[in-house]
């Protein structure tokens, strides 16, 4: 039976609600001759740039039509769910109709592989470049690519879109084997590696032209990892984390709690984890990228699970009781960044304000810190903290009864 468009559109925009990696942070960039479109302004919300903005994102898949059978997708090859396929044109037009009923500000992009990596990757491509080159379209736009597609598509998707990214899916290589044997780490890596060498060529390039090129994906590029499909624990899940920011200089890992699917496979497990699992993996995330903290120390060999009662950061201070407190008029900025309470603007502040005064827990609190916390782990000019730190019960102290288990907003 031959679907209508809306009805199409039910069904792939409901098929993409799985993949979380659609953020539309770190573009700014214009783009010459661009007649309509734009990754500035607001609008309806589905996804927040890392200054609070809300931009909105048409996301969509191609296609849930997929030759490959990962257990864990709701789209596999072994699936029955109803499938349906939008044309290249049909895309263009919906995200230009969206866009001039100011519904949306760009579009997201995936798809299922049809036929072969490449010619499923050429889709993709045919869209964001009849956006750019036929209809001048100045909005945002994020594909995904398509595991195993030749590399000059690859690089060919980065000079429309925004933001490229391929989900890592897996922590390991070994789930890959278990739950997606089509795809491998190797064959994953070598698109991000494709990419963050264009975006480096590029970069190196306009720094000694004297007219700067077109910066490549200026996004940048992002992956998803699925979290409790596999028995793989946080420590393994963090770590290709830092791998992969480390080697390909990632803007973002984001990471999916699984959600069981219909006929599942007996691999996979029965519920979705604690969906405050995949909040302190965000919180364990920022602290690799932000707070100068490592993997082992996150999660050593001996506690290879993060803590869900409390946040990483406050879990890593109750287990190094001996480098508190820490002085708020000498320590260094690496110091008072593990203080649990105070984030990357709360230090700037403090480093600010105490070249001019000795400061005081007074001070602290006009700075906007967090003092039912902080007092715990900071000497001020007028405070020292009381032996309260040296309880074997001290986060019950730090997170209240009840509160333990709630996502913070």
């Amino acid at each position: 039976m031959k679907l209508e468009l809306q009805d199409k559109l039910a069904v792939l925009s409901d098929a993409a609600k799985y993949d979380a990696s659609c953020a539309s942070s770190g573009s700014k960039a214009k783009r010459g001759g661009a007649g309509i479109g734009s990754t500035e302004g607001m609008g309806i919300c589905h996804s927040y740039t890392p200054d609070g903005r809300c931009v909105s994102l048409l996301k969509i898949l191609l296609t849930n039509y997929c030759i490959f059978d990962c257990k864990y997708c709701i789209n596999r090859a072994s699936s029955n769910v109803q499938r349906a396929r939008f044309t290249p044109q049909e895309v263009v037009g919906l995200t230009l109709d969206f866009y001039k009923r100011n519904y949306i500000e760009g579009l997201f992009l995936s798809s299922g592989i049809i036929r072969n990596p490449d010619y499923t990757m050429e889709q993709l491509i045919h869209v964001a470049r009849s956006l750019r080159n036929d209809h001048g379209f100045g909005g945002y736009i994020h594909l995904k690519t398509i595991p195993g597609a030749a590399d000059l598509l690859v690089v060919e998707a980065g000079l429309y879109a925004d933001r490229l990214s391929v989900n890592i899916e897996l922590p390991t290589n070994d789930d890959l084997a278990d739950l997606a044997p089509e795809k491998s780490q190797p064959q994953l890596e070598r698109n991000m590696q494709v990419v963050d060498a264009r975006i480096e060529e590029t970069l190196d390039g306009g720094r000694h032209a004297r007219h700067k090129p077109p910066i490549y994906a200026p996004a940048g590029q992002s992956t998803q990892m699925i979290v409790g499909a596999t028995p793989s624990p946080d420590r393994e899940i963090l770590t290709t984390a830092s791998r992969l920011y480390g080697k390909f200089k990632l803007r973002r890992v984001y990471y999916s709690a699984f959600s069981p699917i219909p006929d599942a496979h007996k691999l996979l497990p029965l519920r979705t984890p604690p969906l405050v699992r995949e909040h302190r993996l965000y919180q364990a995330d920022w602290m690799l990228r932000f707070y100068g903290y490592s993997v082992e120390e996150i999660t050593p060999p001996a506690a290879p699970e993060l803590r869900l009662d409390v946040d990483p950061k406050t879990a890593w201070a109750l287990e190094h009781r001996d480098f508190f407190p820490v002085d708020v008029n000498h320590a260094s900025k690496e110091a008072l960044l593990r203080v649990p309470g105070l984030g990357r603007r709360s230090v700037e502040n403090i480093l600010r304000a105490r070249r001019h005064t000795r400061l005081r827990m007074s001070d602290l609190k006009k700075l906007r810190c967090p003092m039912e916390r902080v007092r715990l782990f900071v000497v001020a000019d007028d405070h020292t903290p009381s032996r309260l730190l040296d309880r074997a019960d001290l986060a019950r102290y730090l997170t209240p009864a009840g509160e333990q288990l709630q996502l913070a907003l």
